[in-house]
């Protein structure tokens, strides 16, 4: 049986397969070698995005934010910590509503920073405002 989760890579893209027992054990891409996690949200732009919420087997958590946003730069290094806490079971990714107005009216994001996590190419979550890593972890854990 070929089972798997498939994992898109946010350096090339491609759709790799791993077994769920080894998404712990530092899976890298099969196409560019290059990790699957880095304990790191990646940036998307709406075309990897899609690809991301199409593909991948594992939720997305996405920080809607932009770089004018005083908040959102106030929230950014606890992100970061939180990436650290939910890789490689959650991907977390920021897209800048700056650069992808079309994603951030798609998703009527109406404040930023706002988070929201899809599984299987649908939303299931939302909250918006300032969150501290511990905060965001206790919110996705708890879902």
């Amino acid at each position: 049986m070929n089972e798997g989760l498939h994992i898109v890579c946010t350096q090339c893209g491609a759709i790799n397969r791993i077994p769920p027992g080894r998404l712990e054990d530092r899976p890298q891409c099969g196409k560019c070698h290059r990790p699957l996690f880095d304990g790191h949200p990646v940036e998307l732009d709406g075309t990897q995005f899609q690809r991301h919420i199409e593909h991948d087997d594992i939720p997305l958590l996405v920080d809607f934010w932009a770089p004018w946003c005083g908040p959102c730069k106030m929230m950014a290094p606890a992100y970061e910590q939180a990436a650290v806490q939910l890789e490689p079971r959650i991907r977390l990714a920021k897209i800048n509503t700056e650069q992808e107005q079309n994603l951030a009216m798609q998703f009527r994001i109406q404040s930023i920073p706002t988070l929201a996590l899809f599984r299987k190419g649908h939303e299931v979550a939302r909250q918006s405002g300032v969150m501290g890593s511990a905060d965001i972890v206790r919110w996705i854990r708890g879902l």
